[in-house]
């Protein structure tokens, strides 16, 4: 045990760094949609969600150069279970998020038809180059749809969004993504050898200690987003980054060999993502229902709650 201090330092040091990283992150792409004149929400659902998910995707081409099929679509799936639970249900502890109806028009459907085609991929627990292939190809496909949808349907901005020179916020932006990537790489290290020296299968690994620890940037800028009150990059942001677990980080390590997973994959940890998909679309709708006359549909604390009990509620169903 006494050499597992080098672990925990990576852990605390790429903790403290996602925190720092991520202000500084969302405070440059929000002053960078303001100077080209781009749509919170598009940076949300492009350059916020692809960022931040780097690390899924720098995780899943080293699983699948290795042949662990198990441990990269754990990866995938575990982050989008982290990122409705973990983060879309934290982020509405710390504030109510108001949903816009264009999401609830154009990405909220997108999302479940996405999370349905992987599904039907996974159902005999294989995923090969051809599934792959159409898998990645989709998702150009999906973003173009979303940024055509917003090209003719700007939204109104009304928050405060931070005063910068487009230099010194391309600055912020590029550098809070680099170390955005790198913090989370440290975490990731020093979690799974902690993880590996306590005897943890690489699936358990692949979907708890790998996907939390990819997700911590998602919830690190969604939360910093919320707090500065730019909601419309807290909810993009983890709308776009599953579409994109699902349609590229998924799709890489059957693209590089084909996969055999466990039976667990799709019974267990497939359904549980999806079922917790659709319970955010069910409860996003209702809102809007709702909330039709008083500002539209909201993802609120209560929400917020029961997503992060379900999620507990997983764990306990994965590691009992």
């Amino acid at each position: 045990m006494t050499d597992l201090w080098f672990p925990a330092l990576l852990v605390l040091i790429g903790f403290v760094g996602l925190i720092w990283s991520a202000d500084r992150f969302v405070g440059g792409s929000a002053a960078l949609a303001r100077n080209f004149g781009i749509s919170k929400l598009i940076i949300g659902l492009t350059i916020v969600a692809f960022g931040t998910s780097a690390p899924e995707v720098i995780v899943s081409i080293n699983a699948g150069l290795r042949g662990a099929g198990d441990l990269a679509v754990g990866n995938a799936l575990g982050s989008n279970l982290a990122n409705i639970g973990l983060v879309l249900g934290v982020t509405a502890l710390i504030a109510a998020l108001p949903v816009q109806n264009h999401l609830l028009k154009v990405e909220v459907p997108l999302l479940l038809l996405v999370t349905a085609l992987a599904g039907w991929f996974l159902f005999d627990a294989q995923l090969g180059r051809l599934e792959g292939w159409l898998l990645l190809l989709t998702l150009p496909c999906a973003m173009g749809i979303i940024i055509w949808s917003k090209r003719h349907h700007p939204e109104e901005v009304d928050e405060e969004i931070p005063t910068m020179t487009r230099g010194r916020a391309f600055f912020w932006f590029a550098l809070g993504l680099v170390l955005l990537i790198i913090s989370s790489d440290l975490l990731v290290r020093g979690a799974s050898e902690l993880a590996l020296a306590f005897g943890v299968s690489p699936l358990i690994i692949g979907l708890t200690v790998v996907a939390v620890g990819t997700s911590l940037p998602e919830l690190a800028a969604s939360v910093a987003s919320a707090i500065k009150g730019h909601h419309d990059i807290a909810i993009g942001n983890v709308i776009g980054s599953n579409m994109f677990n699902l349609l590229a980080v998924m799709a890489i390590p059957g693209i590089i060999q084909p996969l055999t997973m466990e039976t667990d994959v799709f019974s267990r940890d497939y359904l549980a993502m999806g079922g917790l998909t659709a319970l955010l679309a069910l409860a996003l709708y209702a809102s809007g229902l709702l909330h039709r006359h008083r500002g539209g549909a909201r993802l609120g604390k209560a929400i917020g709650l029961l997503l992060l009990a379900l999620y507990a509620g997983y764990y306990v169903l994965l590691l009992g």
